[in-house]
């Protein structure tokens, strides 16, 4: 199993995620309310476990 690098650096509200090979995405995270752009996926957190996720701008795969 190879060692993998990823590091995560916040700035206030955005979150810019590194790997091994440079940038790969950056996000926003407001209270329950968070965004992607890797994946341009929007999340609520809701109470307990739950999560509910929207993937607009997505085509469906398969």
């Amino acid at each position: 199993m190879p060692i993998q690098y990823r590091k995560q650096h916040s700035f206030g509200p955005f979150k810019f995620n590194v790997t091994q090979n440079g940038f790969s995405s950056w996000g926003i995270k407001l209270g329950r309310w968070s965004w992607n752009s890797r994946t341009r996926e929007q999340r609520y957190d809701l109470p307990g476990p739950f999560t509910w996720r929207s993937r607009r701008g997505r085509r469906a795969e398969g």
